[in-house]
């Protein structure tokens, strides 16, 4: 098989590589690049293609996608309200700027 094949991938994984371009792409990544993240990824959630023996390549859980935010949340619980709230109006209008200058 050469180096870049990607026939060892099950159908699953091929349609969650297929979507991770799909948002680099959109976020402004080149092809090239998007394709490459997003088999890294895939690679990095279900550990490479299909794999033989017996209860191998079962999982495909994502587990990339579930580890955000939990250092996250625990930084942002030990801040008083006053500064979460003055984040959280700050990071509105930042929002709010990008939309008038990306519509």
């Amino acid at each position: 098989m050469p180096q870049g094949d990607k026939s060892a991938y099950t159908d699953k994984q091929t349609r969650k590589a297929e979507h991770i371009e799909e948002g680099y792409e959109r976020r402004g990544a080149s092809e090239k690049e998007a394709e490459r993240i997003a088999w890294a990824t895939v690679n990095k959630d279900d550990g490479g293609g299909k794999k033989s023996g017996f209860g191998r390549g079962v999982e495909t859980s994502n587990p990339a996608a579930h580890n955000g935010g939990k250092l996250g949340g625990e930084a942002s619980a030990s801040r008083p309200a006053s500064e979460r709230s003055a984040s959280a109006k700050k990071a509105a209008a930042t929002r709010n700027r990008n939309e008038r200058r990306a519509g």
